[in-house]
Formats: C-alpha cells, structure tokens, sequence
C-alpha cells in the first residue's frame, strides 16, 4: 500500500460502517455504558457533529458540558469501545480519519513525521483503536504526532489494547497511557466502561473444527456459489505474515468471502501468536466467517501465553476466532 493509499482507508471498518449512538445498546447492569454514550455524543456535537437521538427542545434549551479535545475509552474488550469510537466519527463534522494504532504509527513511518503532521493538519478528528503500548518508540513518537495535531485544533479519540495483565480491565492501562502522554494528559477526558463481552455466549463454547474432508467440501461449495475463498495451510500463513507489516494485513483479506486454514496448530512463539492476533482483528473487521481444520482456533495460543502480559489481547482474539467459525454454521 502506498502512503496515499493508507490514508485513504483510514475508515471504519464494514462491520461499523453504520455505527451510531442510537444502535449501541447499553448493559443495563452496567451504567457506564449508556454514560460513555452520552459522553461520546457530546465530544462529537463539540466537533460539528449532529446531535443524534436528541429532539429539538432539548438541543435548544439543554446545555452541552464542557469538552476536552481528547476522549480517551478506557475497558475490557467486548464493552463496545470501538463501535463508540465509530459512532463518533460517523457524526462528527469536517475531514476526519479512522485507524488502528498500527496504521497510524505506519503511516507516520513511511511519511515521515513532518509529512505526516502536514497531511493531518486541518482534520477535525482523529479516531484511534486498539491504542498500543507494547512499543516504547511507537507510543512516544505518536504522543508527539497528536500533541502538534491538537494544538492545530485537532480532536482525537482512543480506545485502549494495551499489554499490562493488570489491575481489572484495563484501569492500570489508563493510567500507564496517560502517564506515557504527560503533555496530552490534560486534554484527555478519560471514559471507563464496564461490563462484559458481548460476545460471551460465544465465548462460553468452542471454535468450530472441521475435519479435512468437510473443510474441502465447504471450500468448494462456496466456489461453486460465486464466492472468493482464500484457502491456506496454517503454519504456511503464519510464516507468511512474518514478511508483511501489520498496517498491510487489511489488503490481504480485501475482496475475501471466506477463510479456510487446514492443520492449524498450536502456537507457543509470542511473536508468531502476536501477529496472528493482529492479522484476525483485521478478518473479524471484515466480517469475514472461517472454517478451520486441526487444533480448535480458540485453544492455539500455548506455552502459557494467556496468563501473561498480553493476556487481554489473547482473551479478545479467542473470542473473536470463536465468532468467526461460528459464522457459517450460525
């Protein structure tokens, strides 16, 4: 992908292209749900935005708070932070940009951070998910990326995927990003959100596995149905994405119907599992279902990988794989 090309799909993806605050819908036994909502709705008013869901009278006769210029989503996965952080962009006024912390820190690289500071100036908003902390280098270049951005008027808004196995849901994770941003701190308004996966019922069962055989079938009936199948071996698809950046795993799986890996197996190499979980966030935002032969997709992070420092990360992809094999058989 080239640099214009990078920032031309920094949009959400399709699984949130109609995201709003309306078809969010909150936990009742959480109320810092339908709280972040309304927070979320005021930050994108206070950018232009159109106040969704509110009548006239009370746009007229209710007074918006006071706003800082950053929002910062601070949960668990699965509370709906990225479908927040899309809700926003979609009602927030002026040229605005949507991506991972990945494709942002890589389009700073290949730009270059001046180039990069002169094709962002003027945007209203900057919409970050799976904000990073993993790297040193990376967070603190982008601390300094937003911090030029936001004093040229720019908005930002982040959701939180960070390392730390800590401190229940990501409070630890808060205070280590706002920490890492010590000039930006102060315009940020941090947003707990508690709750659940809204996967769960998901999470409660298993990856669907296919024997080879039905995996075949399957494969070649989607064919015969007109649609696009990308059909791998596991162990040659991992070995394949230690050759190409994170940023470009979203034009590998453009234009792909279905996802058929045969012999997965088990990983026990960070590295490898780290890639593989960033290559899935980007089938899952493409709503792409799965069907899989060899070891159940949601029991392949090994060697005590889960119960490590990246454990949220871990926990979110096995829900999701879940999904994902789901899909077909749902």
């Amino acid at each position: 992908m080239t640099p214009d090309e990078m920032v031309r799909a920094l949009v959400p993806p399709p699984q949130f292209a109609h995201a709003s605050f309306d078809n969010y819908v909150p936990d009742d036994a959480y109320p810092s749900q339908a709280g972040a909502v309304e927070i979320s709705r005021a930050f994108a008013q206070a950018g232009g935005g159109k106040a969704q869901g509110r009548g006239l009278v009370s746009r007229l006769f209710k007074k918006s708070p006071s706003v800082k210029p950053g929002v910062y989503l601070d949960g668990g996965f699965g509370v709906g932070k990225t479908h927040l952080l899309a809700a926003t962009w979609h009602a927030f006024g002026g040229r605005k940009y949507f991506g991972t912390f990945i494709e942002y820190t890589s389009l700073v690289g290949a730009l270059g951070y001046q180039k990069a500071v002169e094709a962002f100036t003027g945007a209203s908003l900057l919409a970050i998910d799976e904000f990073e902390l993993d790297d040193p280098g990376d967070t603190m270049v982008m601390t300094r990326f937003l911090g030029a951005l936001v004093e040229k008027g720019t908005h930002v808004m982040a959701t939180s995927n960070t390392p730390p196995n800590a401190l229940g849901e990501g409070r630890f994770a808060a205070q280590d990003f706002l920490r890492e941003i010590t000039k930006l701190a102060n315009v940020f308004e941090t947003v707990r959100i508690d709750g659940v996966d809204y996967r769960r019922r998901a999470v409660e069962g298993h990856a669907v596995v296919t024997s080879p055989d039905e995996l075949g079938r399957v494969v070649d009936e989607r064919i015969a149905a007109g649609e696009t199948i990308a059909r791998d071996d596991f162990r040659t698809l991992i070995d394949f994405l230690a050759k190409v950046h994170p940023s470009k795993y979203v034009k590998l799986v453009d234009g792909i119907d279905v996802l058929a890996l045969s012999d997965v197996t088990e990983l026990t190499d960070q590295s490898e599992a780290l890639r593989f979980v960033a290559f899935i966030d980007r089938v899952y935002d493409a709503e792409i279902p799965m069907v899989a032969s060899g070891v159940p997709l949601d029991e392949i992070f090994g060697g005590g990988m889960v119960d490590g420092g990246y454990r949220k990360k871990y926990l979110r992809s096995v829900s999701r794989l879940i999904a994902s094999t789901g899909a077909l058989t749902a």
